[in-house]
């Protein structure tokens, strides 16, 4: 249960300034973001299915 409380009031404080900017730098960050993860994901695929 703790962990949720940190959680949410992580979120909370990440979310905070995001209301305070304007949507196309809140989008522009989203995409880079969400971005980070998907390269890689791709780049690891490789490696990954060679070591089976």
């Amino acid at each position: 249960m703790l962990f949720l409380v940190v959680a949410l009031a992580l979120f909370g404080l990440v979310l905070g300034p995001v209301a305070h900017l304007p949507l196309h730098i809140t989008l522009i960050a989203a995409g880079a973001i969400g971005l980070w993860p998907a390269l890689y994901g791709i780049r690891r695929r490789p490696a990954h299915r060679g070591e089976g």
